[in-house]
């Protein structure tokens, strides 16, 4: 999980670089190299394309399709730090909703926790002069499907390869993307031919990681690993970017960070009694 943070930050930033584009072409950039090389690597192996899990490979693919699409047109709209820690709100949505599915209670201490997190999320709203409602909503929604997709994938397990889930992912999101792009799309650049092969090349390595660490491990225990790379974002979004924070926004995003591995925490000791 840790490997695929730092691929994930990386092509964060080529995005939020290229955010010249229209969103639909993002995706589609994102995607295609990313099946491309998916591909190649499906054939070489001989893994059969297709899986076993049909309804649930479809099902992740669309999920993860709409959180990219949400995800991506939200960059525009906030830091890329502040996109990123949103979106990790998803482990909060994960508890939501098995709540809903498997009817849990939740304890006193997790109320807490997750009050800390939407404290943390006021105040990125409120100390980030980028951020407007929109794009904190949209930002929102990408943390719910994201959710989804966690669930998903824990639930498709070891049955496939997880070469075959990121295939039926990014042939989704490919037509998704391309289809848009016949109707929202700008003029391609050739100079950007590079770092859109980059796009694709970071996106996989970083999906088939964290996809791997899901498929094999609780879900609970994983997903902290992953605000990591809320760290390393917030590096290259001051580095490259010169985007600036607020301190009482660098304590929201602290805050949602240590409310939801709080949470997590909990919910791993809880498992194993």
């Amino acid at each position: 999980m840790l490997g695929s943070t730092v691929f994930f930050s990386v092509m964060n930033a080529l995005v939020k670089y290229l955010d010249y584009y229209h969103v639909f072409q993002l995706v589609f950039f994102r995607a295609l190299g990313t099946l491309f090389i998916t591909f190649i690597v499906l054939k070489k192996r001989k893994i059969h394309l297709w899986g076993n899990q049909k309804r649930l490979l479809i099902l992740r693919g669309l999920v993860g399709t709409t959180s990219m699409f949400l995800f991506f047109l939200g960059i525009h709209y906030m830091t890329m730090g502040s996109a990123v820690t949103l979106r990790y709100l998803a482990p909060l949505f994960v508890g939501i909703i098995s709540i809903l599915m498997y009817k849990k209670s939740m304890l006193p201490r997790q109320w807490f926790y997750f009050g800390l997190a939407f404290i943390g999320v006021y105040l990125i709203n409120g100390f980030d002069p980028t951020a407007d409602i929109f794009g904190i909503i949209v930002v929102l929604l990408s943390a719910v499907f994201s959710a989804g997709v966690y669930l998903i994938i824990s639930k498709i397990g070891t049955k496939d390869h997880s070469l075959v889930v990121v295939f039926y992912f990014m042939l989704i999101a490919t037509v998704f993307g391309g289809i848009g792009s016949l109707f929202f799309g700008v003029d391609f650049r050739q100079e950007d031919l590079f770092l859109i092969l980059l796009l694709g090349f970071f996106g996989f390595i970083g999906q088939i990681l964290m996809t791997q660490a899901f498929q094999k491990g609780p879900t609970a225990q994983i997903t902290p690993f992953k605000y990591i790379e809320v760290v390393f974002t917030l590096s290259i979004g001051i580095l490259l970017f010169s985007e600036t924070y607020h301190l009482l926004h660098l304590i929201g995003t602290f805050l949602i960070i240590l409310g939801l591995v709080l949470n997590m925490r909990l919910v791993a000791h809880l498992d194993k009694r």
